[in-house]
């Protein structure tokens, strides 16, 4: 068959598996400039940046125009670069204008295209859209008044995630991105992955900083503050400083973090040895019993929330095991905060991690000690780079540094963590290595980052175990679907929300050629994995003497595990359901969620009616009912007034309306 070939600006461009014109034209070396194009998710067409002139055929969009042998293309016609800048003048016009001051400063893609087409003054008079921000989630800041409607955060929530926390609502000029009943963020079924922020080209999502907290913190000479620093950064960071990605850099920001004051500078891949082990122990526990299986990871949060959303049903086959992140900040306030004297909140843990959903992770109720966190902070790798440019330091010339001791000290099978496939490989190594000893070998068959499902059996002594490795949580979805009807059997499934893994996660650096970046990116954590003296977590020797000298079973299962609840998909307000007069002394708020229904809320709220007319208090009292959705195992569970009763009863209640009224 005859290969194709398209004259691009008087130079010939074969196709070699190009979908489209815009693909064919970069490979030729001119650039496009393009807002709505990711080669991950379907061809929107909207900005219409990417028009070029073919000849017979007119002015086409590039994104979903097919190579056609024998095209002849012209990318900058005068007709074609006066239509470019009249959209982005157009864009400008309509956009907020506070660009110093914009997160997304230095990385907008409305800057970089302006500045490509030398647009150096706006024609119109800017109007720009007015809408509130929105800050009520952990992880990400939503601020409409900078979308530009391009359509990739829709797209990439939808197609990438299966979550479509977010769509287009409205016509016309009124046209806008929203989420669900116009709820925030943190009311709606986003699981905080952070891929909308990664493909938004402007600040209308960014990572919600936590950069003035850590430093108030540094600042705080009564804190001792301590950072772990997560795989994945350490092969991303460099190209906010030029390098190429997949670039060690871990001993560059461990002085790069001592320079900036943090008291210790520790490994997040000493908590994700300790995941191993204790992970890996449940795995052969649930597979000796044939019980709660599949075994489903649980290192990434963005997918225990997904979980809790869409698949309640399955949570007793998740991993009880926390993320290294979490068993990282329990052990450290557990162990450090005793060996150096302090009080557990005068020891400030931050974690650097490559993902905006730890941060959600590290504000959960189940990671919290009398209110204060196993984690004070996260910061993504983006705000580390900022943190770094902002104390003038020159990252290229630092000298390099170690980590601390013990929390420094880790295994390669740690470290690969912060790829797809990694956690399967290193639990696989430490389930190698405690049924035939000596029979540690690498699994080569689950790496790689451009397959979002890989699956593969695996020998281990006489065991045969089928595995499944999956990124992007669509690709989730399908596969989980076909476990529960039957279709499919594994016994161990990884999950991790970002395609390729944590090197692809929501608060790393952004590329335009995402592929390639993700796999140098993974590549280097494998490279760094055949570095290090050990290669299976049970061999770290600080791990080993924690366990033997440190760790009881009961504080083991304390500090290293942890439970899941079934979160309901969306907040909903009470509604009154009787009693809607002025005059409202007592209120009766009872919840109905599937868990207190079957625990007797219904029967419940039909004995307290009664008893408030018994006592002729029906014209001061409101009944509101909730759904929380919660299998929270306290049901019923009824507030009167601003006091909550748990496994609530008709006394219980009876007694507490007698207290409000004072009868």
């Amino acid at each position: 068959m005859r290969n194709i070939t398209v004259t691009v600006d008087g130079i010939s461009v074969t196709q070699d598996g190009e979908k489209n014109l815009l693909e064919l034209i970069k490979k030729g070396g001119i650039e496009l400039p393009t807002f709505c194009y990711h080669s991950e998710i379907s061809v929107y067409g909207a900005c219409r940046m990417c028009m070029v002139e073919v000849e017979g055929r007119g002015v086409l969009p590039a994104c979903s125009t097919k190579p056609e042998d024998g095209m002849v293309v012209h990318t900058n016609t005068r007709q074609i670069r006066d239509m470019r800048r009249m959209i982005i003048e157009l864009m400008l016009a309509s956009h907020a204008q506070d660009c110093t001051v914009c997160p997304k400063s230095g990385e907008c893609r409305l800057q970089d295209i302006s500045k490509q087409l030398g647009v150096t003054k706006v024609r119109f008079k800017n109007v720009p859209r007015e809408a509130p921000i929105d800050d009520s989630s952990v992880s990400i800041l939503r601020d409409p008044s900078k979308c530009i409607l391009c359509g990739d955060c829709v797209r990439t929530c939808t197609e990438v995630q299966s979550v479509g926390a977010l769509d287009f609502a409205y016509r016309g000029a009124a046209a806008k991105v929203v989420t669900c009943f116009n709820k925030p963020m943190a009311e709606i079924e986003c699981v905080n992955c952070g891929q909308c922020v990664k493909v938004c080209p402007v600040g209308a999502l960014t990572p919600k900083y936590q950069i003035a907290q850590v430093w108030e913190a540094i600042y705080d000479p009564t804190k001792t503050v301590v950072v772990q620093i997560a795989p994945a950064v350490r092969v991303a960071l460099g190209e906010y400083f030029g390098l190429k990605p997949g670039t060690l850099t871990i001993g560059k920001i461990v002085g790069a973090l001592r320079i900036m004051g943090f008291n210790q500078v520790y490994d997040t891949c000493f908590g994700a040895d300790f995941t191993v082990v204790e992970e890996g122990k449940e795995f052969l526990s649930r597979l000796s019993a044939g019980k709660d299986l599949p075994l489903f990871t649980s290192c990434c949060p963005a997918w225990v929330k997904f979980a809790e959303q869409y698949y309640p049903d399955l949570l007793n086959n998740l991993s009880t095991c926390r993320s290294p992140q979490q068993m990282f900040g329990s052990l450290c306030k557990e162990e450090l905060a005793t060996k150096l004297g302090k009080k557990r909140e005068d020891l400030v843990v931050v974690s650097i991690m490559p993902c905006t959903a730890k941060k959600f992770e590290a504000a959960r109720s189940q990671f919290l000690v009398d209110g204060n966190p196993d984690v004070d902070y996260v910061l993504t790798t983006k705000e580390l780079s900022l943190m770094i440019f902002e104390s003038g330091i020159d990252f290229d010339k630092l000298d390099l540094s170690s980590f601390d001791m013990p929390f420094g000290f880790s295994t390669g099978a740690a470290v690969i963590f912060g790829t797809s496939g990694g956690v399967s490989e290193a639990v696989l190594r430490f389930a190698a290595e405690s049924i035939q000893k000596g029979a540690m070998r690498e699994f080569k068959e689950f790496r790689g980052t451009e397959k979002g499902v890989k699956i593969s059996e695996v020998a281990i002594g006489d065991k045969l175990l089928s595995l499944c490795v999956v990124s992007g949580l669509a690709n989730a979805r399908k596969i989980i679907d076909k476990i529960r009807a039957g279709d499919l059997y594994y016994d161990l499934v990884e999950v991790m929300a970002c395609s390729g893994g944590c090197v692809n996660g929501g608060g790393q650096p952004i590329t335009r050629d995402n592929k390639l970046a993700i796999a140098e990116r993974s590549k280097g954590l494998y490279d760094n994995d055949r570095m290090l003296q050990f290669h299976v977590s049970s061999e770290n020797p600080y791990l080993q003497k924690i366990y033997s000298e440190d760790l009881t079973p009961q504080s083991s299962h304390e500090l290293l595990h942890t439970s899941y609840e079934n979160r309901k998909r969306i907040v909903l307000d009470d509604f009154v359901i009787s009693g809607t007069q002025d005059g409202v002394k007592l209120t009766v708020s009872i919840c109905f969620g599937t868990s207190c229904f079957l625990r007797g809320s219904q029967e419940l709220y039909k004995k307290l009616t009664a008893y408030v007319h018994s006592k002729e208090l029906g014209d001061i009292t409101e009944f509101k009912a909730n759904f929380c959705g919660k299998l929270c195992k306290k049901g019923p569970v009824v507030s009167i007034n601003d006091k909550t009763l748990e496994n609530c009863t008709l006394e219980m209640a009876t007694k507490e309306i007698q207290n409000v009224i004072g009868r």
